[in-house]
């Protein structure tokens, strides 16, 4: 039997079979590295846009331009016997982590009438977790 850990910053909901499990979150979720470079500044005419808070502006403005590069999860704890870690999907996805049989991140979206996510089908499994469970097909 094995047991799981929400490494996702948020409680999840995972339905199966008809149920659903509640699963609190269980520690920091782990994230990627991210390193930003900055690219330039362009140039943003926000003449009568009143999308920021204090109303409408009048002004000419830059906006930077990053190039952002994800790097190796970090927070990512050490495989435990009988446990499965669900994370992030970029982290489980991730190739430095592609061999790891305790990765997985939530199933297909749930949600409700207004579109807000309710819970998850299942779990996706991360490559590692996916090679240890594949059937060989004959």
């Amino acid at each position: 039997m094995m047991k799981f850990l929400n490494l996702t910053p948020h409680p999840l909901t995972i339905v199966s079979d008809g149920r659903s499990m509640e699963c609190p979150v269980d520690g920091p979720a782990p994230r990627l590295a991210v390193e930003r470079e900055l690219l330039g500044r362009l140039p943003v005419d926000y003449t009568g846009v009143n999308h920021f808070e204090g109303g409408e502006m009048d002004c000419m403005a830059d906006v930077h331009i990053v190039r952002s590069a994800m790097g190796e999860p970090t927070g990512l704890p050490e495989p435990q016997k009988g446990v499965i870690l669900i994370v992030s999907a970029m982290v489980a996805e991730h190739p430095s982590v592609a061999t790891r049989p305790d990765l997985a991140y939530p199933g297909e979206a749930i949600r409700d009438e207004s579109g807000k996510i309710v819970g998850a089908r299942g779990l996706c499994a991360g490559p590692g977790l996916a090679a240890t469970l594949r059937v060989p097909r004959t």
